[in-house]
């Protein structure tokens, strides 16, 4: 088992402290396997074995537990003859009103209590109104560039970072794609796996969705326009384009569902000079880029959007919120903002030209403020600064701990 350091380090500050950890994230992002760990880390402190509980919903072994009541009365017969407990259910959002067993064991119970979900949306009104400040929120990603590297060493594979980086860049971070030396087109078949349980079961179960056909082809549309702008009305344009009257409402809800199983992230636009948020034009940003070359096959043309996308989750990993820049009529792809820190990012594949590097470092150049500024890009030969902004490899920038 590869541990992610990095998740747990900031989990085991936790650990038998008043709180119930709750680990949220991707379907296949390494939840289960992060419970695993901190069972393994448990035993080494010496607590008995007998007294760590691990219940994973989406067995069959548990389906007739999955009601608030009956998944009460299992844990407190197992946990009848012992005192301190530590109680692990994973993907808990199967159960019904899961919530309100959780809370009586907290008030029933000497127990440290670790749960984890693949929907946003578990963390709701009624969550937050029985557990007001007695939970902390992990929110776990597929592997980051860094991660991956050390999985690749696990396995002895290839060591040469651009060659590493490139294939992070074509076949993402979804752990069981790197668990084991598999070739490109068998990594997009999990991947493509996981996409289907995804939009299947986190989606179309969860959210009763009747037209599986236009949730995929909306799922497709966002894939394909990973790096524009648009809305929702762009999406029923197109489809009106295609002949096919769509409701505006309807998109608008599909692709809540699709936010909330974590498979994308909208991205707000931010007036730099307005200083506000605006309401209209986002962009989305899949989880893992992997998911797009997985349903499309790897596509040079939209290698531009990809590299975007690698860069926002490596910014939203390292605890930053992330927005769209507008300065006048530029565009600034990415302004990101943890606690006193600020960073402004352009990101594209290749400075080929005089235009191309005037496009890139003008929007950076018209915010006068002494937070850095990267230019993003796969060059391996550099534009000299200008004015304090950076030009700098992707690979470089996000392993790098520059931010």
């Amino acid at each position: 088992m590869i541990e992610r350091s990095n998740y747990y380090d900031k989990i085991e500050k936790f650990i038998d402290k008043p709180m119930v950890k709750v680990i949220t994230g991707i379907r296949r992002s390494g939840k289960s396997t992060l419970l695993k760990l901190l069972q393994n880390k448990l035993e080494k402190r010496g607590v008995n074995k007998e007294n760590i509980i691990y219940i994973n919903f989406e067995s069959m072994k548990f389906y007739n537990i999955r009601t608030s009541k009956t998944f009460y009365d299992y844990v407190i017969e197992l946990t009848a003859s012992k005192s301190r407990v530590y109680l692990f259910f994973d993907e808990i959002q199967l159960v019904d009103k899961w919530e309100e067993a959780i809370n009586s064991f907290i008030v029933d119970l000497n127990a440290d209590i670790y749960i984890t979900g693949s929907n946003s949306n578990m963390l709701s009104s009624e969550l937050s109104t029985l557990l007001t400040g007695r939970y902390v929120q992990f929110r776990l990603y597929p592997l980051s560039f860094n991660e991956m590297i050390i999985f690749q060493r696990e396995l002895k594979n290839e060591s040469n970072k651009s060659t590493l980086g490139w294939k992070y860049i074509r076949q993402g971070g979804f752990p069981a794609i790197h668990v084991a030396d598999y070739d490109e087109d068998t990594s997009y078949m999990i991947i493509n796996d996981i996409y289907d349980s995804i939009v299947l079961r986190d989606v179309v179960q969860r959210y009763g969705i009747r037209n599986v056909e236009l949730l995929n082809r909306i799922m497709k549309y966002v894939m394909d326009n990973v790096g524009n702008t648009f809305s929702a009305k762009s999406i029923s344009d197109y489809f009106k384009s295609q002949y096919r009257k769509v409701d505006i409402t309807t998109i608008y809800n599909y692709i809540d569902a699709l936010v909330s199983s974590f498979i994308i992230e909208k991205v707000n636009r931010y007036d730099v000079h307005g200083k506000e948020i605006l309401k209209t034009q986002e962009k989305f940003y899949l989880a893992d880029q992997g998911i797009q070359h997985a349903v499309f096959g790897y596509r040079d043309r939209n290698i531009s959007g990809v590299l975007e996308n690698i860069v926002y989750n490596e910014l939203i990993r390292r605890g930053y919120s992330v927005f769209i820049g507008k300065i006048k009529d530029k565009e600034i792809d990415f302004i990101a903002e943890k606690k006193n820190e600020k960073l402004y990012v352009q990101v594209t594949y290749k400075m080929e030209s005089e235009k191309t590097v005037k496009r890139e470092f003008e929007p950076l150049l018209m915010v006068r403020d002494h937070y850095p500024k990267y230019v993003v890009s796969m060059d391996e030969e550099f534009v000299d600064n200008i004015e304090g902004v950076k030009h700098i490899n992707l690979i470089e920038f996000i392993s790098s701990s520059l931010f």
